[in-house]
């Protein structure tokens, strides 16, 4: 006996004014779809695109300590005749003085490298072998690393002298580089080992 496939049953199980599956319809509808996806997708990316800042934003401002060119021209400074115990403690202070502050690197001087050092640009300046200031009730005094500072502002710089050394160390720093007193605590570790205590620290200037 023939066998009966299932299509012709199912042809045969068909009434007769019921419509054939429409395969061409199918097919067309996968094809509009596999089409417009990738259109879709390509829409989006080009509006995200417009919605880009055109230029990367703007990174934050370098801080006065960030790394840059400094100039290493001779840094303009006076150095008067010191007598000779002040002359020899100004050399032992200025041979063991760091070759940089921070990121502000050592740079010559026009006068006087046995008592004078500067670093950066603009210049942060050390001059040994000074006078002490006079103290005003109303001065401001800072202890920095067991070293008494004076401070008195300047038009452009701080000026910090010391007050409690055998021999006065004078620092200049810029107003460029913000606080002042951060500057000179690794200057105040050199004169703690090189510039020997003038005597009990003046009021005020105690830890």
């Amino acid at each position: 006996m023939d066998r009966i496939s299932e299509s012709a049953v199912a042809e045969a199980d068909r009434p007769d004014d019921a419509p054939a599956p429409d395969r061409t319809n199918r097919s067309a509808a996968l094809i509009a779809t596999a089409v417009a996806l990738p259109v879709a997708l390509l829409v989006g990316a080009l509006a995200l695109a417009n919605f880009a800042p055109d230029t990367p934003a703007a990174g934050p401002e370098p801080s006065p300590t960030t790394s840059r060119p400094q100039s290493t021209a001779p840094v303009e400074m006076a150095a008067p005749a010191l007598a000779e115990r002040p002359a020899t403690v100004c050399r032992a202070l200025l041979s063991q003085l760091p070759t940089s502050i921070r990121d502000l690197s050592q740079r010559p001087v026009s006068a006087g490298p046995e008592q004078n050092a500067a670093y950066g640009d603009p210049a942060l300046t050390v001059a040994c072998g000074g006078a002490e200031p006079e103290v005003q009730p109303t001065d401001h005094i800072n202890l920095v690393n067991s070293v008494c500072w004076h401070a008195v502002e300047r038009a452009d710089v701080t000026e910090l002298t010391t007050l409690d050394r055998e021999t006065a160390v004078t620092v200049r720093v810029p107003h460029f580089y913000g606080e002042a007193l951060q500057w000179v605590s690794p200057i105040s570790t050199t004169i703690v080992a090189s510039v020997p205590s003038a005597g009990p620290a003046p009021s005020g200037c105690t830890s």
